[in-house]
C-alpha cells in the first residue's frame, strides 16, 4: 500500500491529498481510511503542494466596457462550451516574465486551449483559440475579467468572426470569474511553482504536457473524480 500511495502521489505531480489518493487507490481495489494514507504520507515524507504558500497576481488596467455579466456567476454549466472563461497569468522565463493564457469550459472544467508568450496583449489569447479542437462557432459565450488585454479590435474581430457572446466581470470583482481564477491558482501549485522555465519554447513543452495531464489524468472532486476528459466522456453517452 504504501508502495502504491508513493507511486499515485508521484505521478500526480505532488497535487494529491489524502481524499484524491482514497479515490485512486479504490479504483485499484485498495479500501483504506485517509487518516492511514496521512499517516503513511507522513512517514514518507509525501507533503503536497497545496501546503506551498500562494502569491496573488498583479492586477492589469481596468477595462472599462459597458458589455453586461452575462455568466452572472452561473458556474455549473449542463451545456459543452456553452460558456468559455479566461485570465491570465505571468511565470519568469530565465530572467525575464512571460505570460500564460487558458481557455476553460465550464461544462467540465477542461482546458481546451491554452497559449505562452512575453507579451500580455490579444495575440497571446488568439494563439490560444487556435489551440482549440474542433470549430470555433460551438463556443456560445466568452467571459473574463476587465483587463485591458481582452479589450481590442483584434478580440473584437474573432470573437464576431465566430459568432462568439462576450460577458465580462464586473469592475473589481475577481468572484465572478472565481473558475478561472480557481483553475490558475491549481496551476501555479502544480506546475508553474514546481519549475524552472529556461526558455519559451521549454514553457510551451511543459505548459502542453500539464495540459494533457490535466484534461486527461487528473480527478478532480467538482466533477465526482473524474477526469474533465472522463466527465464529458460520459456526458455524451447519456445524451446518446
Amino acid at each position: 500500500m504504501t508502495q502504491a500511495i508513493v507511486e499515485i502521489f508521484h505521478k500526480n505531480r505532488k497535487a494529491y491529498g489524502t481524499r484524491k489518493l482514497k479515490v485512486e487507490l479504490q479504483e485499484r481495489g485498495v479500501i483504506v481510511s485517509r487518516r492511514r494514507i496521512g499517516r503513511i504520507m507522513q512517514e514518507q515524507g509525501l507533503v503536497s503542494t497545496y501546503t506551498i504558500a500562494q502569491f496573488k497576481p498583479h492586477k492589469t488596467v481596468c477595462n472599462e466596457s459597458r458589455t453586461a455579466n452575462v455568466l452572472d456567476r452561473e458556474f455549473e454549466q449542463t451545456e459543452s462550451k456553452r460558456f468559455i472563461v479566461s485570465d491570465l497569468t505571468y511565470v519568469k522565463v530565465g530572467q525575464r516574465w512571460h505570460y500564460v493564457c487558458i481557455l476553460i469550459d465550464l461544462f467540465n472544467r477542461e482546458i481546451i486551449g491554452h497559449s505562452a508568450g512575453p507579451a500580455k496583449d490579444a495575440a497571446l489569447i488568439s494563439r490560444a483559440f487556435a489551440t482549440v479542437e474542433g470549430d470555433l462557432s460551438q463556443i456560445q459565450w466568452f467571459h473574463t475579467d476587465r483587463g485591458s488585454e481582452f479589450n481590442n479590435h483584434t478580440m473584437d474581430e474573432l470573437l464576431k468572426t465566430f459568432g462568439i457572446g462576450r460577458s465580462l466581470s464586473k469592475k473589481g470583482c475577481p468572484y465572478d470569474n472565481a473558475v478561472a481564477e480557481a483553475t490558475y491558482k491549481v496551476m501555479k501549485t502544480e506546475f508553474i511553482y514546481q519549475m524552472q522555465f529556461h526558455s519559451l519554447p521549454h514553457l510551451e513543452l511543459e505548459l502542453y504536457d500539464y495540459v494533457n495531464w490535466f484534461n486527461k489524468h487528473r480527478i478532480h472532486g467538482s466533477l465526482g473524480y473524474m477526469t474533465p476528459v472522463q466527465y464529458r466522456q460520459v456526458a455524451l453517452k447519456k445524451v446518446v
